[in-house]
């Protein structure tokens, strides 16, 4: 099964969503000049890291949203959620679990 993330209601795998218009850009070039496709691959870069973390964790439901996933020639971040369990994410288990994989322990 491979990673997958959605996108205004469609399923995409990170693969996908790397390749959709979202992050080369909607057409040529002259028709936004100032779109940020590298900063874009860089955010989808680290959205897949995330990604993997969550489906190591048995999360499998993850939406991505925000300006992101609206033509905003760079947007600051990518805006994201999951579904899980609310008892597991109130005890602080998941957080726990994610923290373990991530080197950085971003996971609050």
């Amino acid at each position: 099964m491979s990673q997958s993330c959605w996108h205004r209601g469609y399923d995409l795998s990170v693969e996908e969503l790397k390749s959709s218009a979202l992050v080369p850009g909607p057409g040529e070039p002259r028709v936004c000049p100032s779109w940020d496709a590298p900063w874009r691959e860089a955010l989808v870069g680290n959205l897949e890291i995330l990604v993997g973390q969550l489906w190591q964790v048995g999360i499998t439901e993850i939406f991505v949203d925000g300006s992101f996933a609206e033509e905003k020639d760079h947007p600051n971040d990518i805006d994201g959620y999951f579904d899980c369990e609310l008892q597991r994410l109130s005890s602080g288990e998941l957080q726990t679990e994610l923290n373990l994989l991530d080197p950085h322990k971003i996971w609050t």
